[in-house]
């Protein structure tokens, strides 16, 4: 059986970021800009969408561990943050 290319998280965080890429494209081109500086608009936004839609979107491995932990424990487990 065939695997998938992407999994269904990196394929929506990609569509999401393309999708803001291209609006973002699209509205410097209505401001009056060139397109050449327009397409690098839009690419730039779309290298920061992918950055912010792969931490906004789905549980990371330590929310997937809480919720683990709170099934067999009955109790919230702290989950530290990058910074701890």
């Amino acid at each position: 059986m065939h695997q998938p290319l992407l999994s269904l998280r990196a394929a929506l965080v990609f569509l999401l970021a393309a999708l803001a890429g291209a609006g973002a494209g699209a509205l410097t081109v209505l401001t009056g800009a060139g397109v050449p500086q327009s397409l690098l608009y839009g690419v730039g936004v779309f290298g920061f969408a992918v950055g912010f839609f792969d931490r906004v979107i789905g549980p990371g491995h330590a929310c997937a561990a809480a919720s683990d932990a709170v099934a067999a424990h009955g109790e919230p487990a702290r989950v530290q943050s990058v910074g701890e």
